[in-house]
């Protein structure tokens, strides 16, 4: 029986891991991201059980955020996992989860050679797996709630020549999600050579994945619901495609919403449903990298990669919502009718000019187009001299990327009447920036094994980054607008030197290991021009180009310094049923410093200039203890305790307020969590039961909402079938997943939107079962 977690010997910090077996073992096809919820320290929420909707989802380790953290596929940077794409792409876009070989955590601060600009938190790294030796093929097929099906497929060709071997896979995966009629999912191809031999190993790799994910808006609560429809709190906020004939009704003048055409009704407030929405992503990864063998001491290992990226958030919505008359106004001014006998049939007119202008329906279409053109390359020295092992390693990225605001008419002609389509025929561009990003990293570091129990580590890492931008289309104003939004343009250039780390590993005994590790991190300015809401803190989202110099001149990069010290240790045991025990528990204390929020109010369709303010410092204590009990062969126990204490050290001015934080804690992560697995395996038959345990979050920056916790419980039961002689498979596994068994609701992911008084959630997903069929040739 496979560990669930393993723990990372030889390590300064707290480093776990995950294998391929019981990545899948969770879900098949799991985002890897998701699949790691079970490890310490570690929150992950979604919507889906897939984990694949990244719109809403959510991540936090030790207190750290998704942006706060480093992600790396196969040492190739993957970016902050921003929704809002401008450096990278999600795991589950980078390589198809079932040629995932491993996912590591280090969950205090990564190592010094992590290509990352924003892992203040730690670093998540995902290996994908090596060809096969030997021939054949693996085939899987997955079917299961909601009309999902999955299939996958993979050829392996084996050892061919001297020393070559490639693969590869290709998976569909279409489910319809839980609480709407939008189907999810795509296609993705990845394809991996290898030549090794005694000199070195070439390593090839390509990724191709489109992916469409339909999705739900979340639900306003507090002060995010309007005082109309403080009454309207569904647990779930769905599209109301493809029921056009519906949403057309609902949007019509009636009683309902006072008459106005393109208005929502007025008793739903801000939990209106939008009639479509999705997140569309086509993306190619490649790398190419040698691991070359110098002599028995020293081994150089140059990589090459290469990341395309374009696609869009679609959004199908009233067009009276959000602001939205006030922006159309300015590109339609003809649109605006003023000359009738009352105010009402001056708003009525108007709203029944923006109507017709974009398709009639009471719709328009807004999209946030994203593109990414990114190329780099990672260099890294290892010399092993003495008792000491030396690395030094440089990595340097060029990434132009851009993002555009534009609308669109609601009509078959301009191609977006559905989730599934790429819209044509813009009504405008409302904005369009690019950005051109240098980034350099380079680190040096020492393992200096100073006693036959004793090794010491030092070394340090320097973050250079340039970013530039190119504003393609401003914004237009009213004229009447006294403070109107111009984006600013400008080179921002950030520079960290000497960012140290030191630590040590200690053999205590035979069975325990000490480490320690002190570490510093900064998180370099975000290069993106739609940072409003939850996208993150951009100095080039700032309205105004006088804004963004103060900004250049008076503001710090977020950084930080952690601290961690812990044991972990192997038992073989004699205690009856109880044969051995492998743990690993940890301490550790963050300092972060310089803290940006962006407090402009928040406005998700049609979102305002970013207003950034540094909040000071957060102080971070909490404790991870995990371990798994071994009873034997067949049974096995694990069991992952965290607890996190995060708080704001000062409080902040906002508007001429002073906003009352300091000692309140950081919203969006429990004090507690538990992760649980019992494991059982007799013969060809295997099976788990899991349990998620998610403690009460706070939802508002002062503290003074929260959601409480919650307990799912999870099952996964295998069987391995036997194969008749004579035919041409290896072997054969009939698998079953649920998830969700208790049927439980609750706040899967938390969106902190105010100060106070209010914040937006998503649902957690009912029980939902799958059943997987695969074979080996």
């Amino acid at each position: 029986m496979s560990e669930v977690v393993v723990t990372m010997a030889k390590t300064t910090q707290s480093s776990v891991a995950m294998d391929a077996q019981e990545v899948q073992r969770t879900l098949p096809g799991i985002n890897p991201l998701k699949a790691i919820e079970t490890l310490p320290g570690v929150v992950f929420e979604t919507a889906d059980p897939w984990g694949n909707d990244e719109q809403n989802e959510s991540l936090f380790v030790h207190g750290f955020s998704t942006q706060q953290l480093g992600y790396t596929l196969d040492g190739v940077p993957l970016g902050d996992q921003q929704y809002g794409n401008y450096n990278g792409l999600s795991a589950a876009r980078a390589v198809i989860s079932e040629d995932v070989s491993r996912i590591s955590l280090e969950s205090g601060a990564g190592a010094l050679g992590v290509a990352s600009t924003s892992n203040l938190g730690g670093a998540i790294e995902t290996f994908s797996r090596d060809p096969s030796k030997v021939f054949g093929a693996d085939v899987r097929q997955t079917l299961g709630s909601y009309a999902a099906t999955r299939t996958f497929l993979r050829l392996d060709t084996g050892e061919f020549g001297n020393g070559n071997s490639a693969y590869i896979s290709y998976a569909h995966q279409s489910a319809r999600a839980w609480d709407f009629d939008g189907f999810q999912g795509g296609d993705q191809f990845t394809a991996k050579y290898v030549h090794d031999d005694a000199r070195g190993k070439l390593t090839v790799f390509l990724d191709v994945s489109r992916k469409i994910d339909p999705n739900e808006d979340a639900v306003n609560f507090g002060n995010q619901q309007t005082a109309a429809g403080q009454g309207f709190i569904p647990y779930t906020r769905p599209f109301q495609f493809p029921n056009f004939a519906q949403e057309k009704a609902s949007l019509a003048p009636s009683a309902a919403n006072g008459n106005l055409p393109g208005t929502p009704p007025t008793a739903q407030g801000n939990n209106f449903s939008n009639y479509h929405s999705a997140e569309q992503r086509d993306d190619v990864l490649s790398y190419a990298k040698y691991d070359y063998q110098i002599a028995s001491n020293l081994s150089w290992s140059n990589q090459a990669y290469y990341h395309y990226d374009y696609g869009r958030g679609i959004v199908a919505g009233p067009v009276n919502t959000a602001g939205l008359p006030a922006l159309f106004s300015v590109y339609f001014p003809g649109l605006t009718v003023s000359n009738l006998a009352t105010p009402l049939a001056n708003q009525q007119a108007t709203l029944q000019n923006i109507v017709n202008q974009f398709g009639g329906a009471g719709l328009a279409v807004r999209t946030t187009e994203y593109h990414i053109n990114r190329e780099g390359g990672i260099s890294t020295l290892n010399w092993t001299l003495g008792q000491h092992n030396i690395e030094a390693g440089v990595w340097y990225e060029h990434n132009e990327s851009g993002q555009h605001r534009v609308w669109y008419p609601f009509s078959g002609a301009n191609n977006d009447t559905t989730p599934y389509d790429i819209p044509t025929g813009q009504a405008f561009t409302q904005d369009a920036v690019d950005f051109y990003t240098n980034t350099v990293q380079l680190h040096l570091q020492d393992q200096w094994r100073i006693l036959p129990q004793l090794q010491l580590e030092a070394g340090f890492k320097s973050s250079l980054q340039t970013a530039d931008n190119k504003v393609l289309i401003q914004q237009r104003n009213a004229l009447t607008n006294t403070n109107p939004t111009q984006f600013p343009t400008g080179s921002l250039t950030t520079n960290k030197w000497f960012l140290p780390q030191v630590g040590a590993v200690w053999d205590a005994t035979a069975s325990e290991q000490v480490f320690a590790n002190i570490q510093q991190n900064v998180r370099q300015f975000i290069p993106f021009s739609q940072g409003g809401n939850f996208y993150g803190a951009s100095p080039w989202s700032l309205g105004n180009q006088a804004a963004f110099n103060l900004f250049k001149q008076t503001v710090n990069p977020e950084m930080d310094w952690t601290y961690e010290l812990g044991v972990r240790s192997h038992h073989a045991l004699d205690l009856g049923l109880l044969t051995s025990f492998d743990g690993q528990a940890s301490v550790y204390h963050v300092d972060f410093s310089n803290r940006l929020f962006n407090v402009a109010p928040f406005n998700f369709i049609n979102p305002p200039p970013s207003i950034l303010v540094n909040v000071g410092g957060v102080a971070t204590n909490g404790v991870d203890i995990a371990g798994t009990l071994n009873f034997g062969p067949h049974f096995q126990f694990y069991d992952a305790l965290s607890y996190n204490h995060s708080t704001y050290s000062s409080n902040f001015s906002s508007a001429g307020q002073i906003v009352p934080i300091k000692g309140t804690e950081v919203p969006g992560e429990p004090d507690w969590s538990n992760k649980l697995i019992l494991s059982t395996n007799f013969g060809p038959f295997q099976a788990q039961i899991s349990g998620d345990f998610v403690g009460k979050r706070f939802a508002t920056y002062e503290n003074d909402l929260s959601v409480p916790s919650t307990f799912q419980v999870g099952l996964e039961a295998s069987y391995q079938l036997s194969v008749p002689a004579g035919i041409p498979v290896q072997s054969a596994k009939l698998s079953l997943n649920a998830t969700n068994l208790g049927n439980i609701k609750g706040v899967s992911t938390l969106v902190t939107t105010s100060n106070a008084g209010g914040y937006q959630a998503f649902p957690i997903a009912p029980t939902e079962v799958f059943v997987t069929l695969e074979a080996q040739f």
